[in-house]
């Protein structure tokens, strides 16, 4: 099938630089796919906010990703922008905002990201009188699960499609759970939901333990690692820094090196997105060979690193897949 006119337009228009890196990458995240290999995607910075969904929702649908890593605030940001959208306030002078007006929209419940801001009544609030029932009939029973996995029971219980504010076509989290992906969430308690899960543990509602935690999340990736890795492998493409990459990137060199299991292969293909620079010290601006280093990629691992805002290259690179 022939790619289409977005597809078209980048081939002949990205040649160059960070555009050619983009288009490199792309085709080699195909090529990978078309080998019969398996992809992940993390999701860092604010990712579902900025409404990757619309994109990534089809990756999901059409097979182009198997597991996805992405922090606590994309696992609940999408499902926010699904049920309140019309209640979010752009501020495109955000750069111009006094303390005191910042203040202000603290005062009226916005809490802002960049240029967008999220109400805090219509989104956080209607999740949490939702997700409060889940977690403590779950936790009545003595049943634990994790952060997705609660996301999951949310989502099918069908109690938030009263709400439904955007077409669900273009909700990644609904299109993931209609795949039963597995998603990775490092760090959940760095986000609203964890937050809100945490005081309830602290008034003493619930048991910390209902929701699976870290040591448990990495070995359930491992496990998820170990059962897919085989044949073409498994590739990793990062959406900016932080720990939705740091956290899955190291479970290799964990199986490889601690668990010595020898035969565990690396990473198969590598790509990041990301406008941290190249400097001293930074991870998330390491070049793709220093993790050659750490047993994570080896020498011949297709490697890519776009330099550039990932809210306009991911979509562009999806699309590419799409063959939009």
């Amino acid at each position: 099938m022939g790619k289409g006119p977005i597809s078209q337009f980048i081939t002949h228009n990205y040649r160059h630089f960070n555009a050619a890196a983009l288009v490199d990458a792309a085709q080699a995240y195909e090529a990978h796919m078309n080998a019969g290999g398996k992809m992940m995607i993390t999701l860092g910075g604010a990712m579902s906010t900025a409404e990757l969904g619309i994109s990534l929702a089809e990756m999901i649908r059409q097979d182009k990703v198997q597991i996805i890593t992405c922090t606590g605030a994309n696992l609940e940001e999408d499902l926010m922008n699904l049920v309140a959208h019309s209640h979010y306030k752009r501020v495109p002078n955000y750069r111009d905002l006094t303390p005191q007006q910042e203040r202000e929209l603290l005062d009226n419940h916005l809490n802002r990201v960049t240029d967008t801001c999220i109400p805090e009544e219509e989104a956080f609030r209607r999740l949490q009188g939702h997700m409060e029932k889940i977690w403590k009939e779950a936790d009545a029973k003595g049943e634990r699960y994790l952060p997705y996995e609660f996301m999951y029971k949310l989502i099918r219980s069908g109690v938030l499609e009263q709400y439904y504010e955007i077409d669900p076509k273009n909700s990644w989290m609904l299109a993931a759970c209609e795949k039963n992906l597995p998603i990775i969430v490092p760090g959940w308690e760095d986000s609203t939901m964890g937050n809100i899960f945490t005081s309830y543990v602290i008034k003493g509602e619930m048991k910390a333990s209902t929701v699976k935690g870290g040591i448990e999340t990495m070995m359930f990736l491992c496990d998820w690692y170990k059962q897919n890795s085989g044949g073409k492998g498994v590739g990793f493409f990062q959406i900016a820094g932080g720990i939705s990459g740091d956290f899955p990137i190291c479970c290799v060199p964990m199986m490889y090196q601690d668990l010595e299991w020898e035969e565990t292969p690396f990473w198969a293909y590598f790509c990041q997105i990301s406008d941290s620079t190249t400097s001293y010290g930074s991870y998330s601006g390491a070049v793709p060979n220093e993790k050659i280093t750490w047993g994570k990629l080896d020498v011949d691992t297709p490697k890519f690193i776009v330099e550039s805002d990932a809210t306009i290259v991911a979509p562009l690179m999806f699309a590419y897949i799409l063959g939009w």
